[in-house]
């Protein structure tokens, strides 16, 4: 990734909101370079501020939220400074779409699957009548409806959890972005059906050259399907790194809860592995490393002073001062000890 263009560049986001008089920051001096053609996991406790981050590249935000600081640059120009409506209008779908974790909420129930897909059709592709028909009917075969030419006609309460979902992707491809944004795509489906939407939606793209950043809460989830991955936690990202640097090598000692919470990593017989502790109130300023409360083996310096990024390979980074050269040695828990060995071939 390394080697390919970078489309988005973030830099130093600071999102915050007004609730009841209060203000919260959702978002925390947060930066990161999105590379074209990559898929890019987001991963996270819920709270983490991963829906938030990617709904101002889109404009987004709830009316109580703004971006008080930093940069969005997308195509030479800051999508921070966006203010207005028109000026979203240029992003929003030709360059930007979202799939939403809740299908139902997402498509009109008063109107045929054939009308909801066909209006992203008319207005980014500048087709009409039969030809936007023929195009919506593609879209749809190629999201896995079958039957499309049937289907066109039929309402959402018609179809499954499942082929809704497919629809809600396919209204988003319909509108030719750059990046395909992807919030907890397979939350409200079954296991089986979860891993066909994420297979369709690497099928998608190829197809159509996507850019895809998926948002979820679950490491196992994105394992076989993302180039890198973010961890988020507390409004900032704290380690990023390809899928193997983050799931084997990993340095945060937040990943690291992550990871051990993975079912798959349990022992027969013990109790699963949980993170001890809530997640900061972000109506408060936090010093130091934000999970440096929940952390066993948090030192001294994270509750006075925040961690900057340490390499750890080039494409590797994370916020901890584990990595400072001054730093004790920390043993990291078992499980991410076998997860080393196991990627040094050592087991």
């Amino acid at each position: 990734m390394t080697n390919s263009k970078v489309i988005l560049s973030v830099k130093d986001l600071v999102v915050k909101f007004n609730l009841r008089g209060r203000v919260l920051t959702a978002i925390r001096e947060t930066s990161l370079d999105l590379y074209e053609g990559e898929s890019l996991a987001i991963v996270g406790e819920s709270g983490a501020g991963k829906s938030v981050f990617t709904k101002t590249f889109m404009g987004l935000l709830d009316g109580n939220g703004w971006i008080d600081s930093g940069s969005i640059m997308y195509n030479g120009e800051d999508l921070a400074k966006y203010k207005t409506e028109d000026d979203w209008i240029k992003i929003r779908g030709k360059e930007f779409a979202m799939v939403f974790q809740e299908p139902m909420t997402s498509l009109n129930p008063l109107k045929t699957i054939g009308n909801q897909v066909e209006e992203a059709v008319v207005l980014h592709q500048g087709l009409k009548g039969e030809e936007a028909k023929k195009a919506v009917i593609e879209i749809l075969n190629d999201v896995g409806i079958q039957e499309p030419e049937r289907r066109y006609y039929q309402y959402p309460h018609e179809f499954s959890g499942g082929m809704r979902q497919r629809v809600v992707i396919a209204i988003a491809v319909a509108c030719k972005p750059k990046v395909l944004i992807c919030d907890e795509p397979t939350t409200a489906i079954d296991v089986t059906i979860q891993a066909q939407i994420l297979k369709l939606l690497k099928n998608l793209q190829k197809k159509y050259n996507l850019t895809i950043i998926y948002i979820t809460h679950d490491l196992g989830v994105v394992a076989n399907i993302a180039d890198r991955i973010a961890v988020m936690y507390a409004g900032d990202i704290i380690e990023i790194g390809t899928c193997e640097e983050v799931f084997y090598n990993a340095w945060h000692p937040y990943t690291w809860a992550l990871l051990s919470s993975l079912p798959q990593l349990g022992v027969k017989g013990e109790p699963l592995y949980a993170i001890k502790g809530t997640p900061p109130n972000l109506f408060n300023e936090i010093k130091g490393d934000a999970f440096a409360p929940r952390n066993e083996k948090a030192l001294k310096i994270d509750f006075v002073k925040r961690p900057p990024y340490f390499d750890v390979s080039p494409t590797h980074k994370a916020k901890t001062w584990l990595l400072d050269p001054r730093a004790p040695k920390v043993e990291p828990p078992e499980s991410i000890k076998a997860l080393r060995r196991q990627w040094k071939g050592e087991v």
